[in-house]
């Protein structure tokens, strides 16, 4: 994400509350495409929960994906790293491109998938592990045989929890806060090395100022990594992003654009009615 950034008041935008925006150098130039969804469908036994889905996200940015509740993005989002195949009734049409390859053919193995693009939920989930165990948890599982102690330090160090909890690594990592351990579970995600990062309301449970703590990190995550979050929160997403996703009743992806231009100059009316609470 960029490091420029600009105020937008009440006037200029559609949210109603001052916010900052770091899109308005974004130029897709920058970088290349990291995921593209290509005519993604996605059922839960007869319910449609995503309906012709088209969208290329760019890598090392910020995407933010925003839309009231049940109009997909979550299940968007899981489509990514096939967290769905868990879900028996779920049914998927389309492409989901990473690297130039389709997620669900089938010769490509989830759990190698995973390993490439990491995801944090919701809800802080750590393991009833010492903190070295939780980060080195996929390292172990893929067979690393690097220097396990120096990647936990890197991926700690990297999830900006490194200098709360260096002298602590045996302790269990359900006896730090909820906002240490959201970290924790970050750091967990970039240990195997992942080329992207799928957040899922990562900040929701969290404190206002564990919750900047994230979005700050975010920040700093997306200069190795590409990010994807999905985020009720308009004015996170605001911030934090350079592309945003709006997502509208029935899974239909309404617009995609530029951060500023969703917030301030969107071009579909239900975009505008959805930002300035007319709806949802």
């Amino acid at each position: 994400m960029s490091n420029t950034s600009s105020d937008t008041t009440e006037d200029e935008s559609l949210i109603t509350t001052e916010v900052e925006t770091g899109s308005a150098n974004w130029s897709p130039a920058l970088g290349e495409t990291a995921v593209a969804a290509r005519d993604l469908n996605v059922f839960y036994g007869d319910e449609q929960a995503i309906d012709d889905v088209s969208i290329e996200i760019p890598e090392k940015r910020v995407t933010a994906l925003i839309g009231p509740s049940g109009c997909g993005k979550s299940t968007f989002l899981r489509c990514i790293n096939r967290m769905n195949d868990m879900i028996d009734v779920c049914r998927v049409e389309g492409d989901v491109e990473f690297g130039g390859k389709n997620v669900y053919d089938a010769d490509v193995d989830p759990v190698a998938l995973r390993r490439k693009i990491g995801m944090v939920f919701q809800k802080p989930n750590p393991f009833p592990k010492s903190i070295r165990d939780n980060v080195a948890y996929g390292l172990k599982i893929q067979g690393y045989d690097g220097d396990v102690d120096a990647r936990v330090e890197e991926s700690l160090k990297g999830a900006a929890l490194w200098d709360e909890v260096k002298d602590q690594l045996d302790s269990s990592g359900l006896d730090l806060s909820g906002g240490q351990q959201q970290r924790l579970c970050i750091a967990r995600a970039i240990a195997p090395d992942p080329e992207v990062i799928l957040m899922d309301e990562p900040t929701s449970a969290l404190d206002p100022v564990a919750a900047s703590k994230i979005e700050d990190l975010i920040d700093d995550l997306a200069e190795e990594y590409t990010v994807i979050i999905v985020t009720h929160n308009m004015q996170q997403a605001a911030r934090i992003s350079d592309r945003t996703a709006v997502f509208l009743t029935g899974g239909q992806l309404v617009e995609y654009d530029d951060t500023a231009k969703i917030f301030e100059d969107p071009e579909e009316q239900r975009v505008e009615d959805y930002i300035t609470g007319k709806f949802g």
